[in-house]
Protein backbone atom coordinates (compact mmCIF):
# COMPACT_ATOMS: atom_id res chain seq x y z
CA UNK A 1 0.00 0.00 0.00
CA UNK A 2 1.27 3.43 -0.86
CA UNK A 3 0.21 6.77 0.58
CA UNK A 4 0.03 9.79 -1.69
CA UNK A 5 -0.05 13.50 -0.88
CA UNK A 6 -3.85 13.71 -1.17
CA UNK A 7 -4.28 10.89 1.38
CA UNK A 8 -1.95 12.60 3.86
CA UNK A 9 -3.86 15.87 3.51
CA UNK A 10 -7.20 14.08 3.93
CA UNK A 11 -6.06 12.25 7.08
CA UNK A 12 -4.66 15.51 8.48
CA UNK A 13 -7.98 17.25 7.81
CA UNK A 14 -9.94 14.43 9.47
CA UNK A 15 -7.61 14.60 12.48
CA UNK A 16 -7.97 18.40 12.46
CA UNK A 17 -4.21 18.87 12.19
CA UNK A 18 -2.88 21.87 10.29
CA UNK A 19 -0.27 20.56 7.82
CA UNK A 20 1.70 22.69 5.39
CA UNK A 21 2.56 21.50 1.88
CA UNK A 22 6.16 20.83 2.93
CA UNK A 23 5.12 18.86 6.03
CA UNK A 24 2.62 16.82 4.02
CA UNK A 25 5.26 15.82 1.45
CA UNK A 26 7.65 14.84 4.28
CA UNK A 27 4.92 12.84 6.02
CA UNK A 28 4.14 11.02 2.77
CA UNK A 29 7.65 9.53 2.77
CA UNK A 30 7.52 8.71 6.47
CA UNK A 31 4.13 7.00 6.25
CA UNK A 32 5.21 4.99 3.20
CA UNK A 33 8.27 3.84 5.19
CA UNK A 34 6.09 2.77 8.11
CA UNK A 35 3.67 0.91 5.84
CA UNK A 36 6.60 -0.80 4.11
CA UNK A 37 7.82 -2.07 7.47
CA UNK A 38 4.33 -3.36 8.31
CA UNK A 39 4.23 -5.19 4.97
CA UNK A 40 7.55 -6.84 5.87
CA UNK A 41 5.98 -8.11 9.08
CA UNK A 42 3.25 -9.85 7.11
CA UNK A 43 5.90 -11.98 5.41
CA UNK A 44 6.93 -13.63 8.69
CA UNK A 45 5.66 -17.20 9.12
CA UNK A 46 3.68 -17.34 12.36
CA UNK A 47 2.03 -20.74 11.91
CA UNK A 48 1.77 -22.52 15.25
CA UNK A 49 2.67 -19.43 17.30
CA UNK A 50 0.22 -18.78 20.12
CA UNK A 51 -0.96 -15.17 20.57
CA UNK A 52 0.54 -13.46 23.63
CA UNK A 53 -1.03 -11.08 26.09
CA UNK A 54 2.11 -10.81 28.20
CA UNK A 55 5.81 -11.58 27.92
CA UNK A 56 5.58 -14.03 30.80
CA UNK A 57 2.86 -16.67 30.86
CA UNK A 58 0.34 -15.95 33.58
CA UNK A 59 -3.22 -16.75 34.48
CA UNK A 60 -5.58 -13.85 35.05
CA UNK A 61 -7.01 -13.64 38.54
CA UNK A 62 -10.78 -13.57 38.36
CA UNK A 63 -13.39 -12.92 40.97
CA UNK A 64 -16.74 -14.62 41.19
CA UNK A 65 -19.42 -12.66 39.36
CA UNK A 66 -21.92 -12.31 42.18
CA UNK A 67 -24.72 -9.79 42.46
CA UNK A 68 -24.75 -7.96 45.79
CA UNK A 69 -25.67 -4.56 47.17
CA UNK A 70 -22.09 -3.72 48.09
CA UNK A 71 -22.97 -3.42 51.79
CA UNK A 72 -22.39 0.33 51.59
CA UNK A 73 -25.91 1.74 51.42
CA UNK A 74 -25.62 3.43 54.83
CA UNK A 75 -22.24 4.93 53.94
CA UNK A 76 -23.58 6.29 50.64
CA UNK A 77 -26.54 8.14 52.14
CA UNK A 78 -24.70 9.18 55.30
CA UNK A 79 -24.10 12.75 54.05
CA UNK A 80 -27.46 13.16 52.32
CA UNK A 81 -29.62 15.97 53.70
CA UNK A 82 -32.61 13.60 53.78
CA UNK A 83 -32.93 9.86 53.28
CA UNK A 84 -35.50 7.15 53.86
CA UNK A 85 -34.58 3.44 54.04
CA UNK A 86 -31.23 4.13 52.28
CA UNK A 87 -32.86 6.15 49.45
CA UNK A 88 -32.12 9.81 48.77
CA UNK A 89 -35.06 12.13 49.39
CA UNK A 90 -35.29 15.12 47.09
CA UNK A 91 -37.85 17.92 46.75
CA UNK A 92 -40.73 17.23 44.39
CA UNK A 93 -40.11 19.02 41.09
CA UNK A 94 -42.92 17.63 38.91
CA UNK A 95 -46.58 18.13 39.70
Amino acid sequence: MSVDLATVKRVARLARIAVSEEEASRMTGELNGILGFVEQLSEVNVDGVEPMTSVTPMVMRKRDDLVNDGSKAEDIVANAPASDRNFFQVPKVVE
